[in-house]
């Protein structure tokens, strides 16, 4: 992500899936852990909030069957960011799953 940056990490989900049909699978525990400490494995410097939203919207000619979000352990944050997290980055999938069915 560093190296490549946003648009570059998306060019390349893009060049590798192609028309692909895929699904996705999204793992809390690549977010900086200031923003979602709840997850088995923090990821020091992972990425931001602002970060997940541009990748995810950046999917959104990608063609998804289906998706989840995992290392989601709620015991680990009792302020409950981490579900907060969670929940939005489920709000975006749900989003990219609606419009993959209406192409």
């Amino acid at each position: 992500m560093d190296k490549l940056g946003i648009q570059g990490v998306l060019s390349e989900i893009h060049r590798v899936v192609s028309q692909s049909p895929a699904y996705l699978t999204f793992d809390v525990d690549s977010i900086d852990p200031a923003f979602a400490p709840g997850t088995g494995t923090p990821e020091f410097g992972g990425l931001l909030p602002r970060e997940v939203n541009a990748l995810l919207r950046g999917l959104n000619d990608i063609k998804l069957l289906g998706a989840d979000v995992v290392e989601v352990s709620p015991p680990f944050d009792p302020s409950g960011s981490t579900a907060f997290v969670a929940a939005n980055v489920a709000f975006e999938i749900l989003c990219l799953l609606a419009t993959a069915k209406t192409k």
